[in-house]
């Protein structure tokens, strides 16, 4: 009897899914930043520590190298340059009113930081630690997003109808891309290849537009409110929360379908993917927690406490 006890408990821990044992560290192949808006700081999981004296953190890009985070400001004009490493504050540069996302280009070189409130991007020298250059690119700009050679970045457009397009040598902006089937761009990603960019609105649904047509190929309505949107390594899926509901939208970017609405708590915002693509990263602004999201089973495998108030963006080395 012995024998068969033995025999069904060692079934049992063979059937087990390798996630339900998995250590917190195997859940992050590499550091995780969540801005924690109502703390006034970044915490890097899975360590669990929080760099204060970062006025209302909003939105959050780590370096290509890892050694950077470009972290904007909701409640001032301001964004940080802060050692990802040391949690130390190298730089206070001011971009205008109503600071939104920030992101950094694949090389290092340049960062981006969005002012919603002067219609403006302003190009930052990651070297120096310096503003080089603010460009006006139309009306309430939100976040950005580079081209995987660097070259492009694109910028929604919150208070229009399209994304800008930058050329980040002549540091200008080139041009507008419609995409009139959604209201209010958002955030954005592209495509694993590069040819589709994909935009989430204000309301409650994402646009995938062909990059050499510049039209869009599908509206596609997911939960309510706005939220963060990502591409996951290698391009299976397409994620989108919903800070308005409760679900993480999962859309096979084949078919333009929303596969799977996904359970995470109240207030999905910030979605982001590990950098080889298994986990998905979620802010749930309402209950303070990070939804970890098994990217295979597509079943939340683990909630995660941050230690502060509104989780809002997640930065992910090796997945800007």
């Amino acid at each position: 009897m012995r024998k068969i006890f033995a025999t069904m408990a060692f079934v049992a821990a063979c059937l087990v899914a390798p996630w339900a044992a998995a250590a917190p560290a195997q859940l992050f192949p590499a550091p995780v930043y969540v801005t924690l808006q109502g703390s006034n700081s970044v915490e890097s999981l899975p360590s669990a520590t929080r760099w204060s004296n970062l006025d209302s953190a909003h939105y959050v890009a780590i370096s290509p190298d890892g050694k950077q985070l470009l972290v904007s400001s909701a409640a001032t004009e301001n964004v940080f340059i802060v050692d990802a490493h040391t949690g130390k504050t190298l730089a206070t540069i001011a971009v205008g009113a109503v600071p939104q996302g920030v992101e950094i280009g694949p090389h290092g070189r340049f960062g981006l930081a969005v002012s919603a409130g002067t219609d403006s991007v302003t190009v930052i020298d990651m070297r120096t630690l310096k503003p080089v250059k603010t460009i006006e690119v139309g009306k309430t700009p939100h976040n950005a997003r580079f081209t995987a050679d660097g070259k492009l970045a694109y910028v929604t457009l919150q208070g229009g109808t399209g994304v800008a397009v930058l050329d980040m040598r002549s540091l200008a902006k080139t041009g507008e891309i419609a995409v009139p089937g959604i209201h209010g761009p958002h955030n954005l990603d592209l495509s694993a290849d590069g040819k589709v960019l994909w935009v989430r609105d204000l309301t409650g649904s994402v646009a995938a537009v062909d990059l050499d047509t510049r039209k869009e190929l599908a509206v596609i309505p997911v939960a309510p409110g706005h939220a963060g949107i990502d591409v996951i390594p290698g391009g299976r899926y397409v994620f989108t929360g919903g800070i308005a509901g409760h679900v993480v939208d999962v859309i096979n970017p084949a078919t333009f379908k929303v596969i799977k609405e996904i359970e995470v708590g109240q207030g999905p915002h910030g979605v982001r993917a590990s950098r080889d693509g298994r986990w998905l990263y979620v802010d749930v602004t309402a209950t303070g927690k990070v939804a970890i999201i098994d990217t295979h089973t597509l079943e939340v495998v683990r909630q995660i406490d941050t230690h502060g108030k509104l989780p809002f963006w997640i930065a992910v080395r090796g997945n800007n």
